[in-house]
This record gives structure tokens, C-alpha cells and sequence, in this order.
């Protein structure tokens, strides 16, 4: 991975929540690539009435042919974000940026660069086609990833098999993990590194298994061009990979822009997190992180935090604390000591409820050899909340077998 950096780069003209039913008909609705979901006709960001009238048009009215890209107003523009950043892997940097990009017609610029509800029946149109071209490229370097147990999303940012995701996805450094492709094939992938101070991890798809072929791969966008009221799209896997379905799409608008956090109004599930956000350019912007107070009110990782974080992650180094999600055994022990005693066990936490007793000998947790309290304490921080890790204790002669499930804190 020596050489595996992101660049900024100047290429011109290229450049997590459970209430599936409901949202799963959402998704379902509008006219749609064939053989996907895809909620076009769903325009979260306005009133129901303004929604129930542009999802009729939008089915009234569906582009009915490629070719109509050329008709009057339709002229491209040129990309949104001038300095979006690539991965390099010590080739060509600006190789990235062909990946999802679609040109903006002028007429669309607008509604593109400040957001807006859409004044006509022929911006909707344009809108509706917009969406359509977006998702078509995107859908194909959305990923659903799984990790033991564990499911959510990716998306793929560059030609040798980078997956950029959540760091609670991501879970911890070097764990195996399965990637399910966009045509359903299946891929075998190792986590890297992970800034959990912003949820963000990376993910690398195993060499040699897509026959010498670039990946398809996203366009990289910034966060620093992104306003209030843009309009956006959500792609992800909700539930894992559905070949009835594939990804999902969900059509909303920025509600809060910082440095820290997006908030949008796209409507994610459960399996959605890790998965790409991306304006109607086909740029990637965002990565889903965390749902708010309800389905329609989630948060999303910056993209530019992954580009400040891209050389740690890449050599497999994680630090920091998901916000609301530190991990936690609830046991006291002696630091100065050459062995991890534990010393105190906290009534109604992880260790407890694993069967860990005051005495015991901390001497593997989750397989990882454990010489002192201090590393006990660092490969608690490497797991996540919920995580059930299998730990090896002395308890007086005996060797004792614990299963423990990780507790937060926050």
C-alpha cells in the first residue's frame, strides 16, 4: 500500500435504524432503472403535497430516451468541484476521476450548486433524468460489505479495489470481510484503517479477482463547495444485497453542512451505513454514518475527512472514539503489573456479563495476546460496542474459555 495517497487533483470536465417497511415502499416508488429501487419520484426535502405531485409528473413524464440529452436546455456544465481529490496509487492520479461524474446541464446549475424546489415542469424533467444517469454509474460501485456477523455498506473509490465506509462498519484492522458486488458476485476484502473520531474507515478488495480489470469506482468530490438545501442522492444495500432489488436509491437535500458532520433528509435503514452520498454530478461527498431522530434525519461522514485520514487508514492504523459508542469492559486492574489482573468488575457491565471475575488473568482477547493491563486496555479501544470477542483467562489452575459482548459508554 506504500504510495497510496489522496492527491488533490484538478481533471477538467471529469473530475445507520430499523423502519423497513415503510421506507423499503418509499424507496420502491417512482419509475426506475430496470431491476432497481429507486425513489427518483421521492423528493424528501419538500411538503407532502409537493412530493405526491412531483412523483405523478415524474412518472408521467420519465425521459424516454438517452438521446434526449442533446435537446435544448440541456447543456452541460462543468463539474461542481474543481479541487476534488483522487486516490493515488503511485499511477496516473487524475485515473480516478472518470468513474461516476455525469455533466450537469446548464439549466440545472442552479438547483445543482444552491438548491431550490424545482419552478417548472421541465426542470423536474431534467431533474428526474439527472437522477437516473447519477444512479445508473453509481449503483455499480455501491458495495454491501460484511464482516462476521456485522452488515453494511461501502462504496468503491478507486480502479485497484479501495472501499471507503463507516468506521463502525469497518469495525477494526485486518478482519476479513465479504463484499457483494453490484451484479451480486461476491468478493473477498481486508479492513484497513478507521478514524473513529468521524466514522470513517477503508476497506481493501483482495488482489486478483477481477481479472486485471479496473473496479468501477466513484468521483471524488469536496466538502467545501457543499450549501444548505443541495439536492443529493443516498445509494446503500438496506437489509444486505437484494438481487430482486440491488442499491437502493433515495433522492433529499442537505439540511446542516460543517466541517464535522452533513445532515440530510434521505431517507436511511438499517445496512445502510458505510454506503456513498453523492450531488447530482455523480461526485461522492458523503458516507452514511448515523440516523437522527427519525428515518428521514441522518448524519454522513464529510468526504474531505477522508482524505485528511487516507494515510493512517491506509497503513492500517485506528484511533479515536465513535461519539456515543466507546467501547467499555467495566473492569479495574493494575497498570504497573507485568500480567492483566483484573482487580474490580463493575456490577451490570460487559465483563460481568461475560463471566469475568475479579482474579482472573487477562491472558488473549479476541485472539490477540495479552502481556499487561495496558494492552488489554488498547485491544478493548480496537473493538466496537456490541462486538462479541472471545477472551482467554487463568482463573487460580485453570484456563476459562469467556465470551464477552462489548459494552459503550459515551
Amino acid at each position: 500500500m506504500g504510495g497510496v495517497t489522496f492527491n488533490r487533483a484538478f481533471s477538467d470536465g471529469e473530475r445507520v435504524l430499523n423502519q423497513g417497511g415503510e421506507t423499503n415502499r418509499i424507496a420502491g416508488t417512482g419509475a426506475g432503472l430496470p431491476g432497481r429501487s429507486f425513489a427518483s419520484g421521492c423528493f424528501f426535502g419538500l411538503s407532502r403535497s409537493w412530493r405526491v405531485g412531483m412523483v405523478l409528473v415524474a412518472l408521467l413524464f420519465a425521459p424516454s430516451a438517452r438521446g434526449e440529452d442533446a435537446a435544448a436546455g440541456e447543456r452541460d456544465s462543468p463539474p461542481i468541484q474543481e479541487n476534488a481529490f483522487v486516490p493515488n496509487d503511485s499511477r496516473d492520479a487524475a485515473a480516478s476521476t472518470a468513474g461516476t461524474y455525469v455533466s450537469v446541464p446548464i439549466d440545472l446549475e442552479p438547483i445543482h450548486r444552491r438548491g431550490g424546489v424545482p419552478e417548472s415542469l421541465e426542470i423536474l424533467q431534467l431533474m428526474e433524468k439527472q437522477q437516473r444517469r447519477v444512479a445508473e454509474r453509481a449503483s455499480k460501485c455501491t458495495v454491501s460489505v460484511k464482516i462476521g456477523a456485522a452488515q453494511g455498506c461501502g462504496v468503491i473509490v478507486s480502479e485497484t479495489g479501495f472501499i471507503i465506509t463507516a468506521a463502525h462498519v469497518a469495525m477494526r484492522p485486518r478482519k476479513r470481510a465479504i463484499v457483494t458486488l453490484s451484479n451480486g458476485r461476491q468478493v473477498s476484502a481486508t479492513t484497513l484503517g478507521m478514524n473513529r473520531e468521524v466514522d470513517a474507515g477503508l476497506i481493501k478488495i483482495d488482489p486478483d479477482q477481477n481479472g486485471g480489470k479496473p473496479w468501477p469506482h466513484a468521483s471524488l468530490g469536496t466538502s467545501d463547495a457543499l450549501v444548505p438545501g443541495m439536492w443529493c442522492i443516498a445509494m446503500g444495500h438496506p437489509g444486505g444485497y437484494d438481487p430482486s432489488r440491488g442499491a437502493v436509491i433515495r433522492v433529499g437535500r442537505l439540511l446542516e453542512v460543517s466541517s464535522d458532520v452533513i445532515r440530510t433528509d434521505c431517507a436511511l435503514i438499517g445496512g445502510d451505513s458505510g454506503g456513498p452520498l453523492f450531488n447530482f454530478a455523480g461526485q461522492l461527498i458523503a458516507v452514511h454514518s448515523r440516523i437522527g431522530n427519525d428515518v428521514a434525519d441522518n448524519l454522513h461522514v464529510p468526504i474531505d475527512h477522508y482524505d485528511e485520514s487516507w494515510d493512517r487508514m491506509a497503513l492500517g492504523q485506528a484511533w479515536g472514539f465513535l461519539p456515543n459508542f466507546k467501547p467499555t469492559l467495566g473492569v479495574s486492574g493494575n497498570k504497573s503489573t507485568k500480567a492483566a489482573e483484573i482487580i474490580t468488575v463493575k456490577p451490570g457491565m460487559a465483563a460481568e456479563a461475560g463471566g469475568m471475575l475479579a482474579g482472573d488473568i487477562v491472558i488473549k482477547f479476541g485472539g490477540q495476546p495479552i502481556t499487561d493491563f495496558q494492552s488489554l486496555v488498547d485491544a478493548v479501544a480496537e473493538t466496537m460496542p456490541g462486538e462479541r470477542v472471545p477472551v482467554l483467562v487463568q482463573r487460580g489452575n485453570a484456563t476459562v474459555r469467556l465470551v464477552i459482548e462489548i459494552g459503550r459508554s459515551g
